[in-house]
């Protein structure tokens, strides 16, 4: 959906929620920005009406409750309204755990550079009388890094306004200037890609965020194109990315009866005394590392090294963003023993 008609419907079921009378046509024309038009003039005002009547199947899609009725016995033309009774939503209960998780959230994505978004979804939860701590954790810090690239991105999707930026494929030595129209930045397999136009190659393009160097600059007007009505970022960046080759071999130790989710995955699992050395394959390393730490000590990286490295370096970054943590309790074991 276009920008220019979301703000449309989005003005519209303002304009039906703040009055208690049915309204007609004409006096929604009269008071929506996006209506305007002649109404003495027959193709402006055929125009509007298929305006309107595509909004108004648009609100029902939505599960819009659009009442139809008359003001008085006197009316002839049906006006339009939306019953707040049946249009608010139902009370909002969350658990004490649940709002310190939503507390959490929130400041997970200030540091990731979407402030403004959290802040609005704490204050919509506010409204509807859910007390919501930000600065609960139940005993946990959110850590979080992205990309330098990813707010000024997100930020020119925003505005709808072209960018340069140098990139660094990874078939390549060097790097090369894109020139990008941005539809959206989304996550896929745990990394951040940016889709959109190519202004160059005249074709739609996926970059990945980590192989962006330098800054991003913003060239162009703001609002001078629009992203394709039925985008889909997710399924691009799958197509883009191909599938996954687990072409590398991992070997670990793994707890009795436990990291269920890594057995899964493993093509051989042999018992022992301190615990199952379990083989699996795995593609990426650095996103296969940041899945090992979700398990904890159940998991212990025996092979091959470099896969290791990227999961002790990780248990580092993590304690480091944890000062409460007591020193002894912070200390990464050694590549001979210990858990990673």
């Amino acid at each position: 959906m276009s920008r220019g008609r979301t703000e449309r419907l989005v003005n519209l079921v303002i304009c039906l929620l703040s009055t208690r009378r049915f309204l007609t046509a004409a006096q929604i024309a009269a008071t929506v920005p996006g209506y305007e038009h002649d109404p003495d003039d027959p193709r402006e005002h055929d125009a509007f009406q298929r305006k309107f009547e595509r909004d108004k199947s648009e609100l029902r899609d939505l599960g819009v409750p659009l009442e139809i009725g008359n003001a008085s016995v006197f009316d002839t033309e049906p006006g339009y309204r939306i019953a707040r009774r049946e249009y608010a939503l139902p009370d909002i209960h969350l658990e004490p755990e649940e709002a310190a998780a939503v507390g959490i959230a929130a400041r997970l994505w200030r540091h990731a550079g979407l402030a403004a978004a959290a802040s609005s979804g704490l204050t919509k939860l506010r409204a509807a009388g859910v007390d919501v701590d930000p600065t609960t954790t139940l005993g946990v810090e959110p850590v979080v890094n992205v990309d330098p690239a990813f707010e000024p991105l997100t930020a020119a999707v925003r505005a709808r306004q072209p960018v340069t930026f140098d990139y660094h494929p990874p078939e390549h030595d060097t790097t090369s200037t894109r020139r990008l129209q941005p539809w959206g930045v989304v996550c896929w397999r745990g990394k951040w890609y940016v889709v959109g136009h190519d202004l160059d190659r005249a074709a739609a393009r996926c970059f990945r965020l980590s192989r962006v160097v330098g800054g991003i600059r913003r060239s162009g007007r703001a609002g001078t194109y629009e992203p394709p009505a039925d985008l889909d970022l997710i399924s691009y960046v799958a197509r883009f990315s191909g599938p996954v080759e687990r072409t590398h071999r991992a070997t670990l130790l793994v707890r009795p009866d436990r990291a269920a989710g890594v057995r899964r995955w493993a093509t051989e699992i042999v018992p022992g005394p301190t615990g199952d050395r379990v083989t699996l394959p795995f593609a990426d390393a650095d996103g296969f590392a940041g899945w090992l730490v979700g398990y904890g000590a159940d998991v212990l990286v025996l092979e091959p090294p470099a896969l290791r490295d990227r999961v002790i370096a990780r248990l580092e970054q993590v304690s480091a963003g944890h000062p409460a943590i007591a020193p002894a309790q912070r200390r990464v074991p050694s590549t001979t023993g210990g858990r990673a």
